[in-house]
């Protein structure tokens, strides 16, 4: 894995928080998918340097602030 391409992030979600509003999954569909309710799923939380921008962008778009990035 090259230096661009470390895992030095992750993805977490607060399932109390969140409202299923499904932004994170638009803003970040790489990185969550939507389950049958609407609701986020994070397959593999860790999240690669050369998308931490659309992780980024998606913790910032959350309406419940129900995203964060967590660093390694």
């Amino acid at each position: 894995m090259s230096r661009r391409q470390t895992r030095s992030w992750t993805l977490r979600i607060d399932r109390i928080a969140c409202e299923g509003h499904g932004l994170c999954a638009e803003l970040f569909p790489e990185g969550v998918e939507l389950d049958e309710w609407g609701y986020p799923v994070v397959p593999d939380p860790a999240v690669l340097d050369d998308r931490l921008a659309h992780a980024k962008r998606a913790v910032a778009g959350c309406p419940a602030l129900a995203l964060r990035l967590d660093r390694n």
